[in-house]
């Protein structure tokens, strides 16, 4: 089969033929459609300082798919043949304090798929029935390959409650739009996004925010005066690991507001923690899934209306994927999804529609 493998240390990735994987206990073997390329993707192809020191080559990348069910080991209930799947991309120890108390997103001893085992990258992969979800209700492939990071976005969106609230989302990442997206949905009264990037926050402008701004040119101060907020936002969602953009959410907090952080920066830095202690600010770390209701949250709230279909912006054949890895790493896009159905051929205009992503629900010759 063919993958995408980071085969020894150094920039780059190869499309290569590999074996396909088999299928051990209490595994199911998926025919992979659509695969999101995520920013520790980008880190993998650019072989940066935590690239050396988290992997070992030679290894399948990516982790967020979808793709169908083609074999189920013995043993596995509740899983089938033909069966629409994503994949929860932490595989977790099942043994420690947090797991055996329900908090498997908490797991000391996770593995990362893509990164410490063989990846979605590829035709086919393999990985336990536990980390598998089905798509029970209709979900078109594209939307089912983003699952992982949407995941993200609804973990942190729904850190804290929402409705009526006026929400900061720093960062209009692709993580930032859909949580932006899902801060709307559920009933925020004015959500807001910041970023530096137009074309990104043309972007949310389509999924119904109340402010996009580009803090470029406009400071957050003057987009609360454009919404009429007198005393600061209430919930607080940091999706792009930028010390200012962390400090000016902390200087734009009202008494007792709160702060979800997503965004990884990539090093320490000050904040002003004397605003923090005298306005009683919460501040709570964010990382991955809550395993499983995080992904219940996710099927219920495409179930009931989110569309999710604006922040994919850019479709390439798997054979493109140096193309599809530089529009990403662009920063002036939304997601980009590799397509490694049969169907999926070189030279496919980048955003021209396949026979499969031009259907309505799942389906299942893709």
């Amino acid at each position: 089969m063919k993958a995408l493998v980071k085969e020894k240390a150094g920039p780059g990735l190869r499309l290569v033929d590999v074996p396909e994987p088999e299928v051990g206990p209490g595994e199911v073997k998926i025919r992979v459609l659509r695969t999101g390329i995520c920013g520790t993707d980008l880190h993998i192809r650019k072989y940066d300082d935590w690239a050396r020191q988290t992997l070992k080559p030679p290894i399948i990348v990516g982790h967020e798919f979808s793709g169908h069910v083609v074999e189920v080991a013995p043993g596995v209930e509740d899983i089938s043949v033909g069966d629409l799947v994503s994949g929860e991309g932490h595989l977790v120890c099942g043994k420690c304090r947090n797991c055996m108390a329900g908090r498997r997103h908490l797991c000391r001893n996770t593995i990362g798929l893509g990164v410490n085992r063989d990846g979605a990258f590829a035709e086919y992969l393999t990985l336990p029935a536990s980390n598998v979800w089905v798509h029970r209700v209709p979900v078109h492939p594209d939307v089912a390959a983003i699952f992982d990071p949407f995941g993200n976005a609804v973990h942190t969106a729904l850190s804290f409650p929402l409705v009526g609230e006026d929400v900061l989302i720093t960062g209009a990442g692709p993580i930032g739009l859909m949580a932006a997206a899902v801060a709307t949905h559920v009933g925020a009264r004015h959500v807001m996004i910041t970023d530096v990037s137009d074309e990104r926050l043309a972007l949310a402008g389509k999924l119904g925010v109340s402010l996009a701004l580009n803090v470029s040119r406009t400071t957050i101060g003057e987009g609360m005066c454009q919404l009429h907020l007198r005393e600061g936002f209430d919930v607080g969602l940091e999706m792009s690991g930028n010390p200012a953009a962390m400090r000016d959410m902390i200087a734009n907090m009202t008494h007792g507001g709160k702060i979800a952080m997503l965004g990884l920066p990539a090093e320490e830095f000050a904040v002003d923690w004397a605003t923090i202690v005298t306005s009683m600010i919460t501040i709570k770390g964010v990382y991955g899934r809550e395993m499983y209701e995080t992904w219940y949250n996710m099927s219920v709230l495409l179930e009931k209306g989110l569309d999710l279909t604006p922040v994919i912006t850019d479709r390439f054949p798997y054979q493109d994927f140096d193309a599809a890895f530089d529009t990403a790493a662009s920063g002036r896009t939304g997601k980009v999804i590799l397509d490694w159905s049969e169907e999926a051929r070189p030279g496919r205009a980048r955003n021209e529609p396949t026979e499969a992503e031009a259907a309505p629900t799942m389906d299942r010759s893709a």
